[in-house]
């Protein structure tokens, strides 16, 4: 069994500054996750001047600017991208971003970064998803707003460009933030990996870490969630993130589940239970004082614990027989 990759996404939590970008991958290293993941992009190659916000955008942001003018301020330079690797390095975690247009992938390749992630609002950009394909070995997709229908054509692209499918990862996602527990859809997850044969995983958006737990008991080999330093913080994304201390119980929780899920998948008791068995099972019992040559009947034998005697399963092959000894009450019968 693999094991399962959590990304805790600071996403552009950061608000565009440095250290609160610094202070995110300290909280990431500190709940043990395995990649913190940043977005790469450049306002005016990603929307238009005048794109309109998401509703969620308008309400976590308590302005009506448009797209364009919050992106702006949320763009991570050249410069800041190599002072967050170093200090991923040096907190001992891996950095990641998404790069949202071709430009950025190109630029994340160049500094060094291999593993690519298509953000679900990219997923039907087939020039990005050449590129994407392209330039990067090791793939994974978010899928939020998609049919099924889109997030095949997405990944037969990246096929097709000649990325192997073991290398390709595919998310379940609803993109709104928070996302309705009514409108997780979890078992989605499942049918991907039915229809197309790939890992896959799930990038959340609800509230609390219930259903990135859920997801890594049903078969989720990749985990994203996002985190803040605080959920009242101005910005778009703050609302629908786990604080530090709820980041680093998800991160247990999965970890709790990846072990509890990690057996033979045989029914059979596990070394640690086997000390119980004869404590917690029964054996057959003498209730009365028994004589030597005396019949055992269901008046004078019964079951009770310990286990260490003859199974109760064979009840019916003791009862009627002779006693070969006498026995005291509450001793074991012997065959």
């Amino acid at each position: 069994m693999k094991k399962i990759i959590i990304i805790a996404e600071a996403g552009v939590n950061h608000n565009g500054d440095i250290e609160t970008a610094k202070e995110l991958i300290d909280v990431a290293a500190a709940a043990n996750v395995d990649y913190v993941k940043f977005q790469t992009f450049k306002a005016n190659k990603l929307v238009t001047q005048n794109s309109k916000k998401a509703d969620y955008q308008v309400e976590n942001t308590n302005d009506n600017n448009s797209q364009f003018d919050m992106l702006k301020k949320l763009e991570l330079t050249k410069q800041m991208h190599l002072d967050l690797i170093a200090h991923c390095k040096k907190r001992k975690v891996k950095f990641l971003s998404t790069g949202f247009d071709i430009d950025s992938l190109l630029f994340l390749k160049e500094i060094g970064i291999e593993l690519a992630k298509v953000p679900s609002g990219e997923l039907t950009n087939l020039p990005y998803l050449r590129a994407m394909a392209q330039n990067f070995k090791e793939i994974i997709v978010s899928t939020g707003m998609a049919s099924m229908e889109e997030v095949v054509a997405a990944v037969n692209v990246i096929l097709e460009c000649g990325v192997l499918k073991e290398n390709i990862t595919v998310l379940h996602c609803n993109t709104e933030y928070p996302t309705p527990m009514k409108d997780v859809n979890l078992l989605a997850m499942l049918d991907i990996r039915k229809k197309l044969g790939v890992d896959i995983g799930y990038s959340d958006h609800t509230l609390g870490i219930e259903v990135p737990v859920a997801a890594t008991a049903l078969g989720a080999t990749v985990i994203e969630k996002h985190f803040t330093l605080d959920r009242t913080l101005p910005g778009p994304d703050h609302r629908a993130s786990l604080e530090p201390d709820e980041l680093k119980d998800m991160v247990q929780s999965i970890r709790n589940i990846e072990l509890a899920i990690s057996g033979s998948g045989i029914k059979e008791p596990s070394p640690s239970e086997l000390k119980n068995k004869p404590v917690a099972r029964k054996s057959i019992v003498a209730l009365t004082s028994i004589k030597k040559g005396e019949e055992l009947t269901e008046y004078n034998i019964g079951i009770k614990r310990p286990g260490t005697g003859i199974s109760p399963m064979k009840w019916d092959e003791v009862l009627g027989t002779v006693a070969g000894k006498s026995y005291n009450v509450d001793e074991l019968i012997e065959l």
